[in-house]
């Protein structure tokens, strides 16, 4: 069992929000092992959560794991009871918020509850806790050579942690092979009730060819043979199901901010690979890059609220922004080991225009840190056990 870098107060009630094969399950049953067990992915336990939820909730006494909680979300309201009535105690999980359950879990499990995120592992989270600051401290030397030596297969494999615990490459591969033809298709389908696998695969393939351009719905919905309304559906669907997240297009002025196309990408690696895509290089390291920082947000930290884009009138383009610590961060992704003129063009130009602090960083594939003209160059191989 890998430590895992979430924090969970233990004696609040909580609900982990995750993608299918994260490891919820693993930690909370690793936490408490006093607490009554129960899936909803049992068929039988399902049926008796709908026909009896008060009772079902009785039956598991005062501390129990709820597992896959968002099979029947109406289930929070008599978790509430057992909380407020019976000073019950529960750690429940949920794959997707498919089905109202953050809705369901907002309404009548408020104050009541901590709500969180565990995605898949953080780069380096089965080696142990974090070892240094990712934007405000460095890695060592002997750190970022380590780290540069793993890279090629976390880039590869991605960070679910069954496909990390095993050492063998053709077995990660199979691995993802049959997460996609589980988990990340016919279980998804089953949940969004979908019923076009073949318009499902199709959108997972553009998604996979879209990496860092922006989101036309149209655009997909033309490429799968499907229509508008069912290619947002499966969109969406991707996002509730913790596979994909957007950054919408930073806007000087908060409310426009979400206004602008997003861009969208895979929550891990892995999902992407899985396809069995031709993606460039340059594409993948992007949403490698993107999702170990959002990894990182949901885990709280990265203390920012959301990640966004910026691209400008005139179609200069930085890949990640975000607000931390009262300044604002921009951060380009290259994946070279030395980077040219060109790739600080953009980050020169995006701070001439602010009248407010930000801080500029490179990600790029080289193995030191170094300043050119104010921009700090940051390692990829720096994400390894980074915070």
């Amino acid at each position: 069992m890998f430590q895992r870098w979430i924090d969970i107060q233990p004696h609040k009630s909580s609900l982990i929000i995750g993608p299918r094969r994260s490891g919820k399950t693993t930690l909370l049953r690793e936490r408490y092992p006093d607490f009554n067990y129960a899936t909803l992915d049992d068929l039988d336990l399902l049926d008796w959560a709908k026909h009896d939820p008060k009772g079902f909730i009785d039956h598991l006494g005062k501390k129990a794991v709820i597992d896959e909680i968002q099979r029947w979300p109406i289930l929070t309201v008599a978790v509430k009871f057992a909380i407020d009535n019976q000073s019950a105690h529960f750690q429940m999980t949920g794959s997707s918020s498919i089905g109202g359950l953050l809705d369901a879990a907002a309404d009548t499990l408020a104050g009541r509850i901590e709500i969180l995120s565990l995605p898949t592992l953080c780069w380096g989270e089965e080696a142990g806790p974090p070892t240094h600051n990712i934007f405000g401290g460095k890695a060592t030397p002997v750190e970022l050579r380590a780290a540069r030596r793993k890279l090629p297969g976390a880039v590869a494999f991605g960070q679910f942690p069954e496909v990390v615990a095993l050492e063998d490459d053709e077995a990660r591969q199979t691995l993802l092979q049959n997460y996609k033809n589980t988990y990340f298709t016919r279980d998804l389908m089953q949940l969004a009730n979908i019923e076009d696998l073949d318009g499902l695969v199709g959108i997972f393939h553009n998604l996979a060819r879209s990496i860092g351009s922006h989101l036309e719905v149209s655009h997909f919905a033309r490429e799968a043979n499907l229509s508008h309304p069912t290619a947002k559906k499966y969109l969406n669907a991707l996002g509730q199901s913790q596979l994909t997240f957007k950054l919408h297009g930073f806007q000087f002025g908060p409310a426009k901010r979400y206004l602008k196309a997003s861009k969208t990408y895979f929550a891990d690696i892995g999902i992407l690979n899985s396809l069995k895509v031709d993606v460039a290089h340059g594409q993948r390291v992007e949403n490698f890059v993107i999702a170990e920082l959002e990894k990182r947000r949901k885990l709280g930290l990265l203390a920012t609220d959301r990640l966004y884009y910026y691209k400008s009138a005139a179609g200069h383009e930085i890949d990640v922004l975000f607000e931390m610590d009262q300044s604002l961060y921009a951060c380009e992704i290259k994946a070279t080991e030395r980077p040219g003129p060109k790739a600080f063009r953009n980050l020169r130009q995006f701070k001439d225009r602010l009248n407010r602090p930000v801080k500029r960083y490179l990600f790029y594939l080289g193995d030191e840190y170094r300043m050119q003209d104010d921009i700090a160059l940051i390692p990829i191989a720096a994400l390894y056990r980074g915070r």
